[in-house]
């Protein structure tokens, strides 16, 4: 029976997504579970026997159920978790071959956990009487109406825009799937609001926009942005996501985050600033090295000079990336400029000599592990390309002293997830109308101190994504970094409304 996953290929943004492939034999993924529902005869060694099968194919059995009992024999749900979807065939392969058993049914449970979508809206007030309903709908609401028409300010206040963020795309660069179009994106989109919700209480609400052109997209966030309380553009390639970005935050009063670009930066730089602890090196007088030259290359770049690192070099498609290449133009080009002063050319190995940093936002498998020794002692390498990272994390460890990357089954898992919600939770509560670099530094910097001095290692530079403390201390440094900054935020209304 053929189980159904989408492929995978790299890209030059990170997100979250599936961990590399391994480097060593199959390492199971929940997110590749199956559970197969199948028959077993009444011999009592049956149950062993299927779990062996399972094994033997390189799979883990996490549950065996009894469906039903009977005295001839057995229904039962094993359920598996594989490397991969051809992994998963092969499992299913195995248990067709023990003596006794029949396959009846293979579920996907990844598929499953998404039928019929993974978000709903839930009434916060009771609807059980007329008194109830005349309050929450008319003729009661009629009053609030003409109170917020009155009192524009309060609308935050009074609706759910105080506490909604809208993920908008065009799904033109979903993770590693590249542009899938809006409806294909749609289970990353639902995925991002429900983290929202899980880590910061936060309502978000994907949308999906069947259209690539600029003005499109910009007038539609226009008429849409007096609903929500932020903009979380997502998905959206480059250089078209930079002039969106630019031209809604003029426009708009409320914040617009590209998480791809600053969700990103803000993790790198959290992690880097704590791996420099380690190694006992200062940011001013390092070298980095990015290899990718796309949104999220881009803003790491911009975050990392304004937090005043040393020296970056870029490298892309192009080599280095250099101001005197008449192949670059706009957003790259201005990159090169930031960059490379000295007009440095070459290919990704040659950028690494003399480096103490290397960042990768590419595409998998660009760098051979061995180029790692042209850089200086007590490196730190941070491959974070998905699905598959730059150069193999485990390799890279013989030649660096720190090493992160986003894969989810090794240390120092680099994930936006770490950022978003805390960044996103300080604007609302703020009531931020824009987000600056000084509340990108404030997140990265209160993102690193949730590691101690007493739990800093080479092993742990960066708190895991369900550590509470990651989103609170976020979201507190957002706020107070919104709310020193004159004109960061919407002033309270001041109308007699008593809530």
């Amino acid at each position: 029976m053929s189980i159904d996953t989408p492929p995978q290929t790299g890209t030059d943004d990170t997100d979250l997504g599936e961990p590399a492939t391994p480097p060593r034999g199959p390492v199971t993924s929940a997110s590749y579970s199956i559970t197969v529902r199948l028959t077993a005869d009444g011999d009592p060694a049956s149950i062993g026997r299927i779990a062996t099968a399972v094994g033997g194919a390189g799979g883990a059995v996490t549950a065996i159920d009894v469906v039903d009992s009977r005295s001839d024999g057995l229904t039962v749900d094993v359920t598996c978790s594989a490397a991969d979807a051809a992994h998963s065939e092969e499992m299913v392969g195995a248990l067709r071959s023990v003596p006794g058993v029949k396959v009846r049914k293979v579920s996907d449970r990844t598929f499953l956990l998404h039928l019929g979508g993974k978000l709903e809206v839930a009434s916060k007030v009771p609807l059980k009487t007329r008194d109830d309903l005349s309050m929450a709908y008319t003729p009661g609401v009629a009053r609030v109406c003409m109170a917020l028409a009155d009192n524009p300010e309060d609308v935050r206040r009074l609706t759910i825009k105080g506490n909604t963020v809208a993920v908008v795309t065009d799904g033109s660069a979903v993770l590693g799937l590249g542009d899938i179009g809006p409806g294909a994106a749609m289970p990353v989109m639902e995925g991002k609001a429900v983290l929202f919700k899980r880590f910061a209480d936060i309502d978000a609400w994907p949308i999906c926009l069947d259209t690539q052109d600029v003005d499109e997209i910009v007038r539609t966030v226009e008429l849409i942005a007096p609903g929500f309380g932020g903009i979380n553009l997502e998905d959206i390639a480059a250089p078209r996501c930079f002039e969106i970005e630019a031209r809604l935050r003029e426009k708009l009063d409320i914040p617009v985050f590209h998480d791809d670009q600053h969700g990103t930066a803000i993790v790198a730089l959290a992690a880097l600033r704590n791996a420099l602890r380690v190694v006992d090196k200062r940011l001013p007088d390092v070298r980095v090295v990015v290899a990718g030259g796309g949104a999220a290359g881009t803003a790491i770049v911009h975050l990392l000079l304004r937090a005043g690192v040393g020296s970056v070099l870029v490298w892309d498609r192009e080599g280095i990336i250099s101001p005197d290449d008449d192949r670059l133009a706009g957003a790259k080009l201005e990159l090169a400029r930031l960059t490379n002063p000295e007009g440095r050319r070459g290919e990704l190995p040659d950028a690494l000599d003399g480096a103490d940093v290397f960042i990768g936002v590419s595409a998998g498998n660009v760098l051979p592990v061995e180029a790692l020794a042209r850089m200086k002692d007590r490196a730190i390498v941070f491959p974070m390309a998905n699905p598959t990272p730059e150069v193999d994390p485990v390799r890279a460890r013989q030649y660096a002293a720190v090493v992160a990357s986003g894969r989810s089954d090794l240390p120092n898992q680099i994930n936006n997830e770490l950022a978003f919600p805390g960044v996103f939770r300080g604007l609302l509560d703020a009531r931020a109308t824009e987000i600056t670099d000084g509340m990108l530094l404030a997140a990265a910097d209160a993102l690193a101190a949730v590691v101690t001095d007493d739990q800093l290692n080479a092993n742990y530079i960066i708190p895991s994504v369900f550590d509470p403390a990651a989103t609170e201390a976020v979201a507190a440094a957002v706020a107070e970094q919104a709310r020193q900054e004159p004109g960061a935020t919407a002033q309270v209304g001041r109308s007699d409304i008593r809530a």
